[in-house]
């Protein structure tokens, strides 16, 4: 069995950087491709940034390209997501995923693991 937990999330203003991270346990992380997801209140859960199992490959949501990256600790378990020039849109509870399979990509119904989530709040 496979566990996620993410952390890092908070408050930041507008334009500023926060970093959450994402630990396996239980599996090693390289052995899974990896995304990252969010979701604001009263709105689905959208994609955000995916790793592929080789950490070869990455993609971003449109909305977050240029600002986010996602990269990996393997020494850790661990994957990162680096938010810089915030946005008060960037709002949500941010959810950590893995997928046994080289790449999984956007679709969220690809993902075997889920974390429980970190809330990230970005006032204006």
């Amino acid at each position: 069995q496979v566990q996620l937990v993410e952390s890092g999330g908070g408050l930041v203003q507008a334009g500023g950087s926060l970093r959450v991270s994402c630990v396996l346990s239980g599996r090693t992380e390289s052995n899974y491709a990896m995304g990252w997801f969010r979701q604001a209140p009263g709105k689905e859960r959208e994609f955000v940034a995916a790793i592929s199992r080789g950490r070869t490959a990455t993609a971003y949501a449109d909305s977050v390209k240029g600002r986010f990256t996602i990269s990996t600790d393997n020494a850790k378990n661990t994957v990162i997501l680096q938010m810089n020039n915030l946005k008060p849109e960037d709002t949500a509870v941010y959810y950590c995923a893995a997928a046994n399979r080289y790449y999984a990509g956007s679709d969220y119904g690809t993902y075997d693991y889920w974390g429980q989530g970190t809330q990230v709040t970005v006032s204006s």
